[in-house]
């Protein structure tokens, strides 16, 4: 992999929060840049959209976009409870907008995302319920963050009652898992669920939802070491995990493009080829600085 073109792309390319992140991450800049820019995407009621998530371009605040906006708060250090873009994240998840009551869910498409450009698999179906993604995360955010509530314990065990039948979860899905985690671990809080199962759990998730077959990486949308491991989440890594994580590294220089930066691998699968291409240019940058972020992890300090 040819860091110094991935760098040059991403200081050509990248939106100002993109850019933000990539700073804080490689040129030791502050947070606040980061939250300022981020600060852009919060609407009025406290929630997240304009195209916090490029594949959809809906204005209006989704529990998805915020669950986005709480991660990228996390990982680079900036979830200060007394701050202005946390407390108008509690007061948006608290209205419950975007909530079903009955089956105590976040949705993960919303109605009006039809209205805008986007991807296909952001048109609501059905009940907009996508498992636990991304409940299990923003249950764990309002119990670290908000009033700690009898409802976000109880979407939070049956999140974990979830993971414990095995069934096979996506990438993404395990990546709100992660956040849940991390959320509960940093804020000490082990009387809803135990922790250490929860990681055993986690790890097994993990090994399971990463695709072993390294001719579709960079090519096919399947999760990859990349997907989960950009910097953080080294705990989670077993004998297995490290084996593909080698394997991606080694073909990080193929699947590199001429320009330095890194591609996405999927369609939106609508009409909108001019707002697809758009999503495209803002996903590159991102994707270039997780594998800048994947690219820096030691194969020999791992178990």
């Amino acid at each position: 992999m040819d860091k110094n073109a991935a760098t040059k792309y991403i200081l050509e390319n990248a939106r100002p929060l993109e850019l933000a992140i990539y700073k804080y991450y490689f040129e030791n800049e502050s947070n606040q840049a980061v939250i300022n820019e981020l600060s852009k995407f919060q609407n009025a009621d406290g929630g997240f959209g304009n195209a916090l998530e490029p594949d959809f371009f809906n204005p209006n605040s989704s529990p998805i976009a915020t669950n986005d906006a709480i991660s990228t708060l996390c990982h680079v250090n900036a979830l200060d409870r007394d701050s202005d873009i946390v407390k108008n994240i509690v007061k948006y998840l608290e209205s419950h907008d975007s909530f079903d009551k009955d089956k105590k869910r976040w949705l993960f498409a919303i109605d009006s995302n039809k209205d805008y450009p986007h991807a296909i698999w952001w048109e609501k179906k059905g009940d907009g319920i996508s498992k636990f993604n991304p409940s299990i995360s923003l249950a764990a955010f309002m119990v670290c963050y908000g009033n700690r509530t009898s409802l976000y314990e109880e979407i939070i065990k049956e999140g974990f009652e979830y993971l414990q039948t095995g069934e096979d979860i996506s990438g993404d899905d395990v990546n709100c898992y992660l956040l849940a985690y991390e959320l509960l671990t940093a804020n000490s809080i082990n009387d809803i669920v135990d922790l250490n199962i929860f990681k055993d759990l986690l790890c097994k998730a993990i090994e399971n939802c990463i695709c072993k077959d390294s001719s579709k990486y960079g090519v096919e949308y399947v999760s990859m070491p990349s997907t989960i491991f950009t910097g953080r989440y080294m705990e989670f890594i077993t004998p297995e995990i490290k084996t593909l994580i080698a394997v991606e590294k080694d073909i990080l220089g193929k699947l590199q493009m001429e320009d330095g930066g890194f591609d996405i691998t999927w369609k939106w699968y609508t009409s909108y080829h001019d707002e697809y291409e758009q999503a495209r240019a803002w996903w590159r940058p991102h994707i270039t600085i997780e594998k800048l972020l994947f690219n820096e992890i030691q194969i020999g300090e791992l178990l």
